[in-house]
């Protein structure tokens, strides 16, 4: 499944990146008929709260509403809508960039900080950032944990 979340969605775009989904971000400005153009080009869903965008013509074939406010009811939402598993491919994909994360080649190790170089290290091939299992991650892991077992818990059909 692909996505694309408009502006009002920044952190549940990311949230979905940590889930290992391909969840893309819509640029700042960017207008409703572009954000409908480009998820239709790339097969995209797009994610929004804009209740104006469902006027758009052809809006119905790429579009689900959101009628959340905050990370944790969309979260919560989106298990409804779309059967999202956030326990999908956790931390999978480059938070910033959306691109899939490579393990960090060993000559490579020198840019990672001291204390974490023991570990499984992953990096974005195209921002360069790099990614270690800290303390954020294990707590990030908890919240995906819960919005999976709350999703299983209320079993609910997807739909949108």
């Amino acid at each position: 499944m692909k996505l694309l979340c408009d502006e009002m969605l920044k952190g549940l775009c990311r949230w979905l990146r940590a889930a290992g989904y391909d969840a893309e971000q819509a640029s700042e400005g960017e207008s409703d008929r572009n954000l409908l153009a480009r998820a239709h080009a790339s097969g995209r869903i797009l994610l929004t709260r804009d209740r104006k965008l469902q006027e758009h013509r052809n809006a119905a074939d790429t579009l689900c509403l959101l009628n959340c406010n905050g990370v944790d009811a969309c979260a919560r939402e989106l298990t409804e809508k779309l059967a999202i598993d956030w326990l999908y491919k956790p931390f999978s994909r480059c938070l910033i960039c959306n691109v899939p994360l490579d393990l960090l080649p060993r000559g490579d190790f020198s840019q990672a900080p001291v204390d974490v170089r023991d570990q499984t290290l992953l990096h974005c091939p195209s921002c360069k950032r790099i990614y270690w299992e800290g303390n954020h991650v294990q707590r990030m892991r908890i919240k995906l944990r819960n919005w999976a077992a709350a999703g299983q818990q209320r079993n609910i059909p997807p739909y949108c």
